[in-house]
């Protein structure tokens, strides 16, 4: 017997299988994701600016009390439990390393988590133990304190030589872990200000006499998470994981101005291994994401690689550098990254790779899937005269491998120079692909996909033409043309 379903329900199932069948076609669409992602950059900046004078407008009036904090460790305290006020006039600090020096007593019993309730808390630098979840409510916003005399100096990055803007000691950043594990900071959106504008201003008139300082950075450590939380106006670099593996960075914002705040990296993997940075939206005053491992001889000589590391779902802009980089300081090496579902928007370059003689090492299997590019200078870059060192004594002899990078799904508009691919007679460029690439110019010029000393392939027809240096392939990969030209040179920085 066949069972009858009344009209009414037929209707509904109906419905619902035309809406299973036009979900994936309207996902599916690069102009409709394009908009979308384009909608939340906009709504991101426009919420950012409305509050960033703080002086108290906001869209969305707040009712009632803030959201509870859940208990995520066996054990939770709160700051207030440790003397903090929460006024930003106070000094935190004290509170803050009681907080955690408690905390550290329940590593064997699961750790423990520390909330940090609304209010504003000043404080100068402090160290995170192990096991370890500092919550940070809604409207709860860490302030580091601006006078560098409280801001511990430390010796430099043994990777760096002797330093990465002055010779010797640097400042540590304001939330800092050495040797950890298991370290979890998260929230309701709340923020970590570095407060970075005397820094920026400072470093500008040449008054520090050491380097300046990340806003948080974690070292020699492992299973590390930053999630929903709001990070802003570092110092320096903002979030620098330093040797670290199985690190997660999912649901951040990372903002800082975009002129006028030098060196203000939204993340730095450094020498890390087996990490994911995911659902992100990051708008600073240098390259949004930089991928190192080490500058010159020190970087060699330290000899720890970043790998293993995916970039997804992320909105970025840079103005004065790129979207997402890796280098320069590579000379431990950087493999097996992927980079896929970005939109880079107003931004001076998109993606770059960039790196010179001395540095060593090597960039490989490199994957870039799925970008959009919306009003950049250049799209694409890879630079081999990067030439900044750490001193005189870098190896001239230690060239750099650049090779086995794809570039697949790249669409966008308003670009100036779509690729720029700079390999030289000592540092080529070696098995570079692309693949359905369609990036609209602003520029009618000629030579707007310019290569030297590239070796590669073009599958199938991409947009706009590419340079005589890539052999060409069509849609099932078969050969039509091999390049006899490699090491042609069609290089303008003047466009």
């Amino acid at each position: 017997m066949v069972e009858t379903l009344p009209v009414g329900r037929f209707q509904l199932q109906q419905q619902r299988l035309e809406l299973k069948r036009w979900i994936p076609a309207f996902l599916s669409s690069h102009k409709t994701l394009f908009v979308l992602l384009w909608i939340a950059a906009f709504g991101s900046v426009f919420f950012w600016q409305w509050n960033i004078g703080g002086s108290g407008f906001s869209i969305f009036a707040k009712v009632g009390p803030g959201r509870p904090m859940p208990k995520m460790r066996p054990f939770a305290f709160n700051l207030t439990d440790f003397g903090g006020v929460g006024d930003g006039v106070a000094d935190e600090t004290a509170a803050f390393e009681r907080a955690i020096l408690a905390i550290s007593k329940f590593g064997k019993r699961g750790g423990a988590q520390l909330n940090v309730p609304p209010g504003k808390w000043l404080t100068a630098p402090f160290n995170l133990t192990s096991h370890m979840t500092l919550f940070l409510a809604e409207d709860a916003e860490i302030l580091g304190i601006q006078d560098e005399k409280r801001w511990a100096l430390m010796p430099p990055l043994p990777s760096y030589g002797y330093g990465r803007e002055h010779n010797g000691s640097r400042y540590g950043s304001l939330i800092h872990g050495q040797n950890l594990r298991d370290v979890v900071i998260t929230g309701h959106n709340g923020t970590i200000n570095g407060q970075g504008q005397s820094w920026w201003k400072k470093y500008r008139q040449k008054l520090l006499n050491h380097s300046r300082g990340p806003l948080v950075q974690i070292m020699w450590s492992s299973d590390i998470v930053i999630s929903d939380i709001t990070l802003r106006d570092s110092p320096f670099w903002t979030f620098h994981p330093y040797d670290c593996k199985n690190v997660t960075v999912r649901n951040v914002t990372i903002l800082a101005p975009i002129f006028e705040a030098p060196n203000t990296d939204g993340i730095d993997p450094d020498s890390c291994e087996d990490m994911v940075i995911e659902d992100c939206y990051i708008s600073v005053g240098d390259d949004a994401v930089a991928i190192k491992s080490g500058w010159d001889q020190y970087g060699i000589a330290y000899g720890r690689p970043s790998r293993n590391i995916l970039i997804r779902n992320l909105i970025v802009r840079s103005m004065v550098s790129a979207g997402i980089s890796i280098g320069s300081e590579m000379s431990g090496g950087v493999s097996n990254v992927t980079v896929e579902n970005v939109l880079v928007w107003s931004s001076r370059r998109a993606v770059r790779i960039k790196t010179a003689v001395g540095r060593g090492g090597y960039v490989r299997d490199i994957t870039y899937r799925n970008l959009t590019f919306d009003d950049a200078r250049v799209g694409i870059v890879i630079k081999t005269d990067y030439n900044e060192h750490p001193d005189d004594d870098f190896d001239r002899k230690a060239l750099p491998i650049i090779r086995d990078i794809s570039f697949t799904e790249i669409h966008g508009h308003r670009v100036r120079v779509p690729v720029r691919i700079h390999g030289s007679e000592d540092i080529p460029i070696r098995n570079v692909t692309f693949r359905d690439i369609s990036i609209g110019i602003t520029y009618k010029k000629k030579h707007i996909f310019q290569c030297a000393f590239v070796e590669g392939r073009v599958i199938g027809t991409i947009f706009p033409a590419p340079c005589e240096n890539l052999d060409r392939y069509d849609e099932e990969e078969r050969l039509v043309k091999l390049s006899a030209a490699q090491n042609v040179t069609d290089i303008d920085y003047d466009i």
